[in-house]
């Protein structure tokens, strides 16, 4: 029973994931910092208030503070934003470099101009014999 535990926990993927969510909260405490101490104080200088948290609709005695909502809503936004252009995009133009152009895996047809696979001899569509 332990031995199955212990080798379930040292599969390469459940330590990969511990990785990935240790390095993603140290990343969103980047991002929060961030924002709060650089976009807010940009937008205080546009919009005159460095924090959305003071907008709060009172309604039948209660506080809807979408104030909080706002503010969660623009972190979120910039950790997507960082996110997509500094880790994804740079990762993806690197693989596509690695990889390379891929090798054809069909061709066409001089009668019909259908395309067929590479390692065929004979047309599927109208039969006629393909080098």
């Amino acid at each position: 029973m332990l031995k199955g535990f212990r080798d379930f926990v040292l599969r390469g993927n459940v330590i990969d994931l511990a990785v990935a969510v240790i390095i993603g909260a140290a990343f969103t405490n980047i991002v929060a910092s961030l924002t709060k101490d650089i976009i807010n104080p940009l937008i205080a200088a546009i919009v005159g208030k460095p924090d959305f948290s003071y907008l709060v609709a009172h309604v039948n005695g209660g506080a809807v503070t979408y104030g909080n909502f706002i503010n969660a809503v623009i972190a979120f936004l910039l950790l997507a934003f960082v996110i997509y252009f500094f880790l994804v995009l740079p990762t993806n133009h690197l693989l596509a470099k690695l990889k390379g152009p891929e090798a054809a895996s069909n061709k066409t047809c001089g009668e019909c101009l259908s395309e067929i696979p590479l390692a065929a001899h004979r047309c599927k569509f109208c039969g006629q014999p393909v080098a």
